[in-house]
């Protein structure tokens, strides 16, 4: 591929999953991936921190959930306006054309103990960014906090069956039902 070609970060993306599925994370280089996406290693470091940033993205989901959580009607109830937050993270971060890398970014994390580990503290920071935009919105500390957990829950289980359907379901619909699904679960008895 020529350097110039648009698109940098996707390409470094998918570059890094092909190695990190050959190689494995531990023996891919920064160089490596700036190769073979065709760009130079500067260009990585302009795009990600890091050879693992290439999985997690950085801060952009936490700041959309937060963003489209303070959006959302004054009378949407916690979990509605997480819910709507959830409609906006399928829009713009899960589209039709990510659902092939996610189930291979899963897959990767899954391998690799340094990378479930920061998967996990993405989790937390997704979490906290969620009740604090919803403490913002007058919402109460405790409610806020279990709509951001139950948001965080609703979210895993929604991403892992959008990235594992072979079919077109829009990231939106899977994660409303699963919301509905964790919903009835929460409100049962579980003693």
């Amino acid at each position: 591929m020529a350097r110039w070609q648009p698109n940098a970060s996707e390409r470094l993306a998918l570059a890094a999953l092909d190695l990190f599925a050959e190689r494995g994370y531990e023996n891919t280089t920064v160089i490596d991936i700036a190769e073979r996406a065709g760009l130079t290693k500067s260009t990585f470091f302009r795009h990600f921190q890091d050879k693992r940033e290439v999985l997690f993205g950085g801060d952009t989901m936490a700041e959309l959930l937060a963003q489209e959580i303070a959006a959302a009607p004054a009378t949407a109830p916690p979990l509605e306006a997480v819910a709507l937050a959830l409609d906006a993270v399928g829009r713009e971060a899960f589209t039709a054309a990510r659902r092939a890398l996610g189930a291979r970014r899963r897959a990767v994390i899954a391998a690799n103990p340094e990378l479930r580990e920061r998967e996990a503290l993405k989790g937390l920071r997704l979490t906290a960014s969620m009740a604090d935009a919803l403490k913002r919105r007058g919402v109460p500390d405790v409610p806020s906090r279990v709509a951001a957990e139950l948001g965080a829950l609703t979210l895993r289980i929604a991403y892992e069956r959008w990235s594992d359907a072979p079919d077109a379901e829009e990231f939106g619909d899977v994660a409303r039902r699963a919301l509905g699904e964790v919903r009835a679960a929460s409100s049962t008895s579980l003693g």
